[in-house]
């Protein structure tokens, strides 16, 4: 792909700034241990960090790595987008680290639960994307509606709850893992090429769809149908009014009631048993779950729509209650989040790491053409634990990071009336 490669570095890190972080890292860990002997003081002074968050990015692997290499205990609870806000507000003594969702973060930081950090703690601050900086991937980006991460991503001073509207040395939380949302889709059996939103209410797939049953990220999903069917024009897809939410929800109930839905999903597993099953042909869908279904042998496809993608990002937060030696081990922890082998390994999983430069070097040349750059795979792809996803020749459905990240058309949202849209959705789900 001519010069998705020069774009790429444009639009991370440079590699000398990247050199700079490292040295950091290693200044600051002095007798203590650098990167790939990280620090033993946690070992011999034992630290459990709980961590919990949706099962997208809260992976055994991740834990296990963190003892070896840290010496910390992570104990991780797996929960879904709505139970994770929850808990964030509701219990907030029993976690020490939110891993949670950009639109979430809007519902909790105002709270006071999590507490800012300071970003000359973050070894690798330097080497996070711009996109959740200053909301563009490349300089000329177009920023995209809903919560777009840079929004919600700072404060001016710990201990203010009000986001601000730029850059500054306190992040709400550390950007980990985002990605492009489309639709998944079973080419054996939808029979035509599918190639907008608006595909999914075809009256040849009654009975056979399916989107997903978290209110602020099924109604994206729902307004990137609509405008695409040109039901409606939204101000702000993100942030709709009554109105519009009406509209969205009516449109929703109708096209329930005229069986056009075989379900609405939930969990991971419950969208690739779906598709797998054949019960559903097209439906919103994550993208290494369509690589779960292909795992299986069964021809699945996370289909580039022209109306753009619909995103999502995440990220760890630290508790307000972390101190002392917990709130030190905290930022190692993070710091070593951030320094490459997770953000390989959650990019092999089709995901993308906020620090792009660093898991590169946790990758190998054809893993990243593969999943960075867009090009065919010279070999099998093989996903984390060793399975095949993918043999070589493929390409990857939608192409390189930028073809992708670069047509994002909204960001999973907190609406300011979100309580009434999430009525309103409890009322689509119960028709």
């Amino acid at each position: 792909m001519t010069g998705t490669n020069e774009t790429i570095k444009a639009a991370m890190l440079s590699r000398r700034a990247m050199l700079k972080g490292a040295a950091a890292l290693a200044g600051a860990a002095a007798g203590v241990g650098a990167l790939g002997g990280f620090p033993t003081v946690w070992a011999q002074n034992p630290i459990t960090l709980r961590q919990f968050g949706t099962g997208v990015s809260n992976l055994n692997a991740i834990a296990e790595k963190c003892k070896a290499d840290l010496g910390i205990t992570l104990e991780m609870t797996a929960t879904d987008s709505d139970a994770a806000a929850q808990r964030a507000v509701t219990q907030p003594d029993s976690y020490d680290i939110a891993d949670i969702e950009y639109w979430i973060l809007k519902k909790v930081f105002p709270s006071g639960v999590i507490q800012p950090m300071d970003t000359s703690k973050l070894k690798y601050y330097d080497a996070i994307v711009p996109l959740f900086k200053t909301g563009k991937l490349t300089p000329d980006s177009v920023i995209a509606q809903g919560t777009a991460p840079h929004t919600v991503g700072y404060v001016n001073a710990q201990g203010d709850k009000t986001f601000a509207t730029a850059e500054t040395g306190w992040f709400t939380m550390v950007p980990t893992i985002y990605n492009a949302d489309t639709l998944g889709i079973r080419p054996d059996l939808v029979g035509r090429d599918i190639t907008t939103w608006a595909d999914i209410m075809d009256p040849a797939f009654k009975g056979k769809t399916s989107i997903l049953n978290i209110p602020s990220i099924g109604i994206m999903d729902a307004a990137m149908i609509m405008e695409a069917m040109g039901n409606i024009k939204y101000a702000d897809k993100g942030n709709m009014t009554k109105a519009e939410i009406d509209a969205t929800i009516d449109f929703l109930i109708k096209a329930k009631q005229d069986g056009q839905f075989r379900a609405f999903w939930k969990s991971f597993d419950e969208s690739v048993n779906l598709m797998a099953s054949g019960e559903v042909v097209i439906q919103s869908m994550w993208s290494p779950a369509v690589a779960a279904v292909r795992s299986k042998g069964i021809a699945c496809k996370y289909q580039p729509l022209k109306e753009g993608y619909r995103s999502w990002g995440g990220g760890l937060g630290l508790a307000a209650h972390l101190s002392g030696a917990q709130l030190d081990a905290a930022y190692e922890y993070i710091n070593w989040y951030t320094s490459g082998w997770v953000g390989g390994y959650l990019n092999r999983q089709g995901y993308y790491s906020a620090a792009m430069d660093t898991a590169k070097q946790f990758m190998s040349e054809d893993e990243w053409g593969f999943w960075i750059e867009g090009k065919p795979a010279q070999g099998d792809i093989l996903n984390p634990d060793g399975v095949v996803m993918e043999k070589a020749g493929a390409v990857r459905d939608g192409g390189s990071f930028l073809e992708r990240m670069g047509h994002v058309a909204c960001w999973n949202s907190v609406m300011d009336e979100d309580r009434y849209m999430v009525k309103r959705w409890n009322e689509f789900i119960a028709a």
